[in-house]
């Protein structure tokens, strides 16, 4: 089993993790990257070829899905989220400033988004040997290990998703049962997402871009069928439901 994909897919390839998993697939020698984001933009290199597509809009999803299938990637990383809305509406610190409207727009980026990916992106996958299928969620998601509440929106939008990587590991080992459907906590990254929350970090605790790409391919080479349909952080150590 070869350790590195020769083709794989970063949905959200303009962001800072996103960018730096292209550019660490390309290290490794995967030799076609596709890099998709809203604009068709991302990072540079001989193996990326970037894709326009909108979170937001199913058809751009099924486009890019359909100029993948006669050569898929046997990785698919979705590499999107938010936290901050682009309004500057934060998380919410108590029920009381809920908002239906901006809820919405949180389910729709950190949990619908990614699981249409999932529905025109899986179908591509391999029968007769390993892939995998990772989206970027976040320990805040863990129901069991939620201490402190608030941030009702991005921890319910990822706690959905979770459940979500669940639903289709189940399914997807009916049919290819050498597949791998995995949720990923990258710790606390130095990108746009964490930005307006970095000043009372402690030190050492802010993880850079690239190093942080690394640290989620190494997680996601070790996995195996027996992980699927679980969250991992970016130490491989699970993340409870």
């Amino acid at each position: 089993m070869a350790r590195w994909p020769r083709a794989a897919a970063v949905f959200g390839a303009s962001g800072g993790i996103g960018c730096a998993l292209c550019e660490a697939f390309s290290a490794q020698g995967t030799q076609v990257i596709h890099a998709g984001s809203r604009r068709g933009a991302g990072p540079q290199g001989d193996a990326i070829y970037p894709f326009a597509f909108d979170l937001a809009d199913e058809a751009s999803i099924a486009a890019a899905a359909e100029m993948m299938k006669d050569d898929p990637p046997e990785w698919v990383i979705v590499a999107t989220g938010v936290l901050t809305l682009a309004d500057g509406t934060g998380p919410e610190r108590t029920y009381k400033r809920l908002d239906p409207a901006a809820m919405a727009e949180v389910f729709a980026l950190n949990t619908i988004g990614p699981a249409l990916i999932a529905k025109y992106m899986l179908p591509l996958m391999p029968r007769d040997r390993r892939f995998v299928f990772a989206a970027l969620s976040a320990r805040v998601g863990s129901i069991s290990d939620n201490r402190l509440g608030g941030w009702h929106s991005y921890r319910a939008s990822k706690a959905a998703l979770n459940m979500l990587i669940r639903n289709f590991a189940l399914e997807m080992a009916r049919t290819h049962p050498e597949g791998v459907v995995a949720g990923l906590h990258p710790g606390t990254v130095d990108s746009a997402l964490s930005e307006p929350f970095q000043s009372n970090l402690p030190e050492g605790q802010l993880t850079a871009p690239q190093d942080a790409a690394t640290n989620l391919l190494d997680v996601l080479a070790r996995l195996g069928p027996q992980d699927s349909g679980k969250v991992f952080d970016f130490r491989g150590d699970e993340v409870p439901a």
